[in-house]
C-alpha cells in the first residue's frame, strides 16, 4: 500500500512540475510552432484578413483546366504533393513578404504562407504573386483557419461538379471573405484543422 501511495505522490508530482502546453521550444526557433501556440497569438488586426492586392493578386496554374480535373486536383490519392514548392523556398519568401506587408510581428509561427488561390482549385504553386503571410488569428476570427474550411469546401464543389473551376479561383481570388459567407455561412469557423486534407490546399 505504501508503495501505491508513492508511485501515486510521484506521478502527481511530474504532472505539477510539467509545463502547461505542449512541448518546450527554444524561444528563438518561430518555424514549426504547435497549433495551440498559434492559438495563443495576439489577434492581428481586422485591416491583415485580405491580402494586399499589389502583393498578392492570386495566379493560377495553366497546367489545371477544366477539362482535366480528374487527372489533377480531383484525382484519387491527392494531387498537390506533387508540385508543393519546398520549404527552402517557402520558408525564405515567407520572411520576405511578412517584412513586405509591414507586419510588426515577425514571428513565423504566427502565420501561414498562403496560396491565395489554394493549390486544391489550381492555384500556381511558386508564383509569389499567389503567396501572402496570413495571419493565423484575426480580429473578428477571419483567419488562416477559418480560410482553410472555405478550401476545402471549394475544392469539394469543383470535384463534384457544382461549381466551375474558373469561377471557384475568382470567388476566393476577389474576396476570400465573401466566398466564405456564400458557401459556407455569415461567420467564421477559426478552429484549427488538423486534419485538413493536404491536397485541397
Amino acid at each position: 500500500m505504501q508503495s501505491i501511495h508513492r508511485v501515486a505522490g510521484a506521478l502527481l508530482l511530474a504532472a505539477c512540475s510539467a509545463p502547461a502546453f505542449g512541448w518546450w521550444q527554444h524561444p528563438r526557433s518561430d518555424a514549426y510552432r504547435p497549433h495551440w501556440q498559434a492559438a495563443q497569438a495576439v489577434a492581428a488586426p481586422a485591416a491583415a484578413r485580405l491580402p494586399l492586392r499589389r502583393l498578392t493578386p492570386g495566379a493560377i496554374d495553366p497546367r489545371v483546366t477544366q477539362a482535366n480535373l480528374r487527372r489533377t486536383i480531383c484525382r484519387p490519392g491527392g494531387y498537390t504533393r506533387s508540385v508543393r514548392p519546398p520549404e527552402r523556398y517557402t520558408e525564405r519568401l515567407k520572411r520576405r513578404l511578412i517584412a513586405a506587408y509591414g507586419y510588426a510581428d515577425r514571428r513565423l509561427g504566427h502565420y501561414e504562407l498562403d496560396h491565395l488561390i489554394p493549390l486544391g482549385v489550381g492555384g500556381a504553386p511558386r508564383d509569389p504573386r499567389n503567396l501572402w503571410p496570413q495571419p493565423h488569428r484575426v480580429v473578428g476570427g477571419w483567419g488562416s483557419y477559418a480560410k482553410d474550411r472555405l478550401e476545402l469546401r471549394l475544392h469539394d464543389l469543383v470535384c463534384s461538379g457544382r461549381l466551375p473551376l474558373a469561377r471557384a479561383q475568382r470567388a476566393i481570388a476577389d474576396d476570400w471573405i465573401a466566398a466564405y459567407r456564400r458557401y459556407l455561412g455569415p461567420r467564421p469557423d477559426d478552429t484549427p484543422m488538423r486534419w485538413m486534407r493536404r491536397e485541397d490546399r
